[in-house]
């Protein structure tokens, strides 16, 4: 029987997002295979953590290609980026939280693209008025971002129900983001 390599990586990312320093075996038992294996498909840890930074990315950058995020309104922009990337909360907490990835410069190079796109749709954001102008957009960029982490540790950990966290990172991200009118 065949071993499905993103599956294999989708399962270390589940434990690796939790536990960056997880044992090979623990990840193994987490694809349902071997150490043997694992080993066979990748020939050891840093392998196999760059592997899982290439899937992850590769899977962002899909959903934001997905998200249309260059086109219309910018809020609804940041409303189908959320929907496009919520399944992959999980591979955001990885990429996160996974600090010898950014020793890598492949890695940082097509993490830095994507934050570009995400920066460009703020920054059209702010000078449509949609989003504050005092926060700037590369911040608004990085805290989408953590947000996202956060929403895939959260449910990871079930303190979140998965139905809910489109919703809840969309409502918690625009409650900080968008312009109000000020009182007179």
């Amino acid at each position: 029987m065949a071993t499905d390599r993103d599956s294999v990586l989708m399962a270390a990312v589940g434990v690796l997002c939790r536990q960056p320093t997880a044992a090979l075996d623990e990840i193994a038992r987490a694809a349902g295979i071997s150490r043997a294996t694992l080993h066979r498909l990748f020939p050891g840890r840093d392998a196999l953590v760059h592997e899982v930074a290439g899937l992850a990315l590769r899977r962002m950058s899909a959903a934001l290609d997905a998200a249309y995020i260059e086109q219309g309104d910018p809020v609804e922009a940041v409303r189908r980026l959320a929907d496009a990337v919520i399944p992959d909360a999980t591979t955001a907490a990885f990429l996160t939280g996974e600090s010898r990835l950014f020793e890598d410069s492949e890695v940082t190079a097509a993490w830095d693209r994507m934050d570009a796109r995400v920066t460009a749709l703020f920054l059209r954001g702010q000078q449509s008025g949609a989003f504050r102008v005092e926060l700037p957009a590369a911040w608004l960029s990085e805290a989408f971002f953590d947000l996202l982490a956060g929403v895939g540790w959260a449910v990871q950990e079930g303190r979140l129900a998965a139905r809910d966290s489109t919703h809840a990172l969309v409502e918690l991200f625009l409650g900080g983001a968008l312009r109000t009118s000020s009182p007179s």
